[in-house]
């Protein structure tokens, strides 16, 4: 039997000092959560998950970087390259189809309507 200690942020039942879950701005503690899988398959797959949850967020947020850069240098050469991440994205699954051509169409706007 292995353990695998994952990070998660957690809601706790028990009410604590300076934490209120109703709170507005208070922050769910972050807890140690204990995975005790019986098969070495599930473990493979809890690594599996973890990885490319990383991987995910880690484009994700090279793409948003990209899209504000592209907003404040209105760059039409960048412009290209930022719709290509967007539809790799959508490919990909990381984000809806319909959520990428919401952020195209955007772009075009801002960037083409208003010089």
């Amino acid at each position: 039997m292995s353990l695998i200690f994952l990070q998660r942020p957690i809601r706790l039942l028990v009410r604590t000092s300076g934490f209120h879950p109703g709170k507005r701005g208070s922050i769910p503690l972050w807890a140690i959560i204990i995975i005790m899988a019986n098969h070495s398959s599930s473990l493979k797959r809890i690594r599996q998950n973890h990885t490319r949850r990383l991987r995910n967020k880690y484009i994700y947020r090279s793409t948003k970087t990209a899209i504000k850069k592209l907003l404040t240098d209105k760059n039409e050469k960048q412009y290209s390259i930022v719709i290509s991440m967007i539809d790799k994205l959508s490919k990909k699954n990381i984000i809806h189809v319909n959520k990428a051509a919401r952020l195209k169409k955007k772009l075009s706007k801002k960037l083409f309507l208003n010089p």
